[in-house]
């Protein structure tokens, strides 16, 4: 048995807060917000090294392929990718993580994270980590409440029980506050956000759920105990698990037991829960000069407490004039909004989905197990598509109904399948695929292959796809 921490990483999510760069389809964890990595990337490798295990990531089969390149990308070999069957929130996944540990060892210690926060000071946290893991041991469940700076609304509070060092008691747990009431608490002094970050022993978090929240034991034993390996995952059972109620792990547990803890944690953290957030983070320590929050492709004239960020390097952004306000736009939208008013970006994103509006969740860059692909133009009974097919990847073996499609190599090489021929195609050179013919293709190279494709037809569709062999085992 080992001493070692197991970092459990929850890598769901709705991706609504910090639309448009962050969508259903691919959330705020996998993008690159605020540094060289993802926000994911930085939580694994946050709980990484001496003392920790290899991580635990329970996360959606939509994201399994990403937090899996993801984490290739730095080097890391997870303890298991857990696909949960349906978004739950949290509660369930933390006792299927709990059980699972259970299993090797019931004393093991799990320190449950959101995988989207920031922390850039690792030791520091680490530290704190260290401090809880001792109550832990006694039985504890041990939270972690960050030191506030501000009269915060957007946070859940913790109200700590006396003062001191190390793990304390944790009175209760307080909802978000209006304005008065949070400034009423920053003075009080004794409450701390809460981070949603939680340490204890598997056994103890299990006996909890036996006490406050037994409905789910059975349930998901029962995912835990049917789940299957399918490509390197592991797949938690559907039927028992998709019958569980949607809470989460505060309320199904935590505000009822009374063996909590906290840990204070004064260092700097975020949960980039806005866009107000991701402006204060990018001036750090020193605020900017008149609080001005630019990037390469954006530009303020005379502006005041502005984010002007653009992630599309064919795009500029001139604010001039503007007072408290955000600008964030993307290939295919622009969010304009009060800095004010940064959690009200969820609205926008209701808005546009009972619209009908593809933006309100999905990108035009489609991230799949074998690359990616963006379209590049659409109109009627024509589309053209961008697709980059990894080193070894291969598309399934399929046909369509309606589209014919020509293939354009523009850099690397392509192992072509179309019928009962095989054909390798290299930069500059083309090949067509008819409506109807089953075919494939395939990088056979060790760089990343870019093809320009050109469907025509009278449906466009991604649903105009029958499968025949598919090397990642999708229906």
């Amino acid at each position: 048995m080992s001493n070692d921490i197991i970092p459990v990483l929850l890598a769901g999510g709705s991706g609504t807060r910090l639309w448009p760069v962050s969508r259903k389809s691919f959330p705020k964890q996998f993008a690159h917000l605020t540094g060289d990595f993802s926000l994911f990337q930085d939580s694994a490798r946050r709980l990484s090294g001496a003392g920790y295990a290899a991580p635990v990531v329970m996360t959606g089969a939509d994201f399994r392929f990403i937090v899996a390149e993801q984490l290739d990308q730095i080097s890391m070999v997870p303890d298991a990718i857990v696909i949960e069957p349906s978004p739950r929130n949290t509660a369930p996944a933390v006792l299927a993580a709990a059980l699972m540990a259970a299993r090797r060892d019931p004393k093991a210690l799990l320190l449950v994270a959101p995988s989207d926060h920031v922390i850039p000071d690792a030791d520091a946290f680490r530290a704190a980590v260290e401090t809880g893991a001792v109550a832990a041991r006694d039985g504890k469940i041990v939270t972690f409440g960050i030191t506030p700076t501000r009269p915060e609304t957007g946070y859940g509070y913790l109200e700590v029980a006396g003062t001191g060092e190390g793990a304390l008691p944790l009175r209760r747990f307080v909802e978000k506050p209006d304005a008065a009431r949070a400034a009423e608490m920053l003075a009080e002094g004794n409450y701390l956000w809460n981070a949603g970050i939680f340490l204890f022993a598997a056994d103890t978090m299990i006996q909890a759920f036996r006490d406050h929240a037994p409905a789910y034991l059975d349930p998901v034993q029962a995912a835990v105990d049917q789940a299957q390996t399918d490509l390197g995952f592991l797949r938690l059972a559907a039927d028992p698990w998709n019958g569980l109620g949607d809470e989460s792990i505060d309320y199904a547990v935590m505000e009822k037991a009374g063996n909590l803890a906290v840990v204070a944690y004064s260092a700097h953290w975020s949960d980039l829960g806005g866009w107000d957030a991701v402006w204060r983070e990018a001036q750090g320590d020193t605020p900017a000069e008149r609080g001005v929050v630019t990037d390469a492709q954006s530009t303020a004239i005379d502006c005041d407490n502005v984010l002007l960020r653009c992630e599309h390097d064919d795009f500029e952004i001139v604010g001039i004039g503007l007072k408290d306000v955000m600008v964030v736009a993307t290939s295919d939208a622009v969010l304009v909004g009060d800095m004010n008013r940064a959690q009200d970006v969820r609205q926008a994103v209701s808005a546009l989905k009972a619209k009908g509006a593809k933006q309100a969740e999905a990108f035009r860059r489609d991230h799949r197990p074998w690359g990616w692909f963006e379209t590049l133009a659409l109109a009627d009974r024509f589309q053209v598509k961008r697709i980059v097919v990894k080193p070894g990847a291969a598309l399934s073996l399929q046909s369509h109904v309606h589209r014919a499609e020509h293939w354009v190599v523009v850099s690397g090489t392509a192992r072509v399948t179309v019928d009962d021929k095989v054909t390798l195609v290299t930069e500059n050179q083309s090949i067509y695929v008819p409506l109807g013919s089953v075919h494939r293709m395939e990088n056979p190279g060790k760089v990343p292959m870019v093809l320009i494709e050109v469907q025509t037809g009278a449906y466009l569709g991604e649903d105009d796809i029958i499968r025949y062999e598919d090397v990642y085992a999708r229906n």
